[in-house]
């Protein structure tokens, strides 16, 4: 499974759509999650031209007056959303994932700025998780929170940050939700001059996630057309092969150490053509 979370500073232009698309394909996106798409309405020739092919299924909560706005592309044979919710700052998907037959709850988030407006949005989300206690989470998008100090430079804003790190988190706690693992960049979105920089874009999950697809990550992509960075989950690690075997050196001190390689190594009877071969001396 791989889902796209991208806060795109408006969907209005058509060179938006192809960079969407090209995420899309690059990737091989199962879900895109849209935030700030500054539209009320889609139709299907701008989803048809973002998501790349015909088989897209969507749906969106319109932007107020040029501001806000989510939308959500998938193929319902892949994921088969049978309900929705929608409020002014998410959108909730709920439905199967048809290749481990899971239910899912996917929270596209658009939180407000000012903290009153994300307090009223962490209790409909807290009410929401309630409502449905089936199923695994996931919620995704921009959160407009910070959750230390540390994934903000350049901003004077200290003070106001104090409480709206400490509730951020405790909403995170109280929900039983987890980040995860993250790669690529440290920041996510950025001011145009460089001179402030926030993570504010991430994935969080249940512990029945993680139950599920342990390996998730989220994987921080490069700026294009907006001043937030496209962010993905990955639900599998890159497979390399096998893992190579390491002898440490410790071992070789042990006694019966060559005895128990060697007795280990003559029961392993490979077939086919191979040349193989241990030297214990």
């Amino acid at each position: 499974m791989i889902i796209l979370s991208y806060n795109c500073r408006g969907l209005g232009r058509g060179i938006k759509w192809s960079a969407i698309r090209r995420l899309n394909l690059i990737h091989k996106i199962d879900l895109v999650c849209i935030q700030e798409t500054k539209r009320e309405i889609f139709d299907k020739f701008i989803c048809q031209s973002m998501w790349g092919d015909s088989t897209v299924s969507w749906d969106s909560v319109p932007s107020v007056q040029a501001a806000g706005g989510l939308l959500c592309l998938w193929n319902n044979s892949i994921f088969q959303v049978e309900r929705r919710i929608k409020g002014h700052s998410f959108l909730f998907l709920d439905g199967i994932w048809v290749a481990e037959n899971q239910r899912l709850h996917i929270v596209n988030v658009y939180a407000p700025c000012d903290l009153p407006g994300k307090r009223i949005l962490w209790e409909e989300l807290r009410q929401l998780k309630v409502a449905n206690p089936n199923g695994v989470w996931c919620f995704l998008g921009d959160f407009n929170s910070i959750r230390s100090h540390e994934e903000r430079i350049g901003s004077s804003q200290r003070g106001a940050d104090n409480s709206d790190i400490s509730e951020f988190n405790d909403w995170i706690s109280d929900m039983d939700l987890h980040e995860i693992r993250g790669f690529g960049g440290s920041f996510t979105w950025f001011r145009p001059n460089g001179s402030v920089k926030s993570k504010l874009d991430i994935f969080l999950v249940s512990d029945q996630w993680l139950a599920i697809w342990p390996d998730t990550s989220q994987h921080v992509l490069h700026r294009d057309y907006s001043d937030h960075c496209p962010v993905i989950l990955k639900t599998k690690l890159v497979d390399w092969g096998p893992k190579p075997f390491r002898v440490l050196d410790l071992w070789l001190n042990q006694k019966g150490y060559q005895k128990l390689v060697q007795e280990s190594w003559s029961k392993d009877q490979q077939g086919g053509w191979g040349a193989l071969s241990l030297k214990t001396s």
